[in-house]
């Protein structure tokens, strides 16, 4: 009866193990990819643009190039889940995007430096 009891918890002690190791690895948000070509368009107080991002990720590091209203830079990014933050300068001014990306679209908000703030949207090429 001993060894019954004993074969009882543990076999409930290894079920909760699975159970509970397949609960946290089914919550944890899927990885998003940046990677590719962004056409966006951007709207300030200052103006609209439609900039071009060309992006790669390895892991959650993003490096890439943006062209727009601000001539050419090399941009520097993370990426966690849907979540993203892109960053360049631009004659010494920081430029960063946050937003989030669904499949073959991001959106989110952009600080522009002196130019101030804005929303953008773009669409994977």
């Amino acid at each position: 009866m001993k060894k019954l009891s004993i074969f009882v918890m543990m076999f409930f002690a290894i079920l909760g193990l699975l159970v509970g190791t397949t609960i946290t690895q089914a919550a944890a948000p899927a990885q998003a990819s940046l990677a590719g070509t962004w056409n966006c368009a951007v709207d300030t107080p200052s103006g609209k643009g439609n900039p071009v991002f060309v992006l790669t990720q390895t892991g959650k590091a993003i490096t890439g190039t943006y062209k727009g209203a601000f001539g050419e830079s090399k941009v520097t990014g993370t990426i966690e889940g849907s979540d993203f933050e892109l960053k360049f300068k631009s004659s010494g001014m920081e430029i960063t995007y946050k937003g989030k990306v669904a499949g073959n679209k991001i959106s989110g908000s952009v600080v522009l430096g002196t130019y101030g703030k804005g929303t953008f949207s773009g669409e994977k090429k």
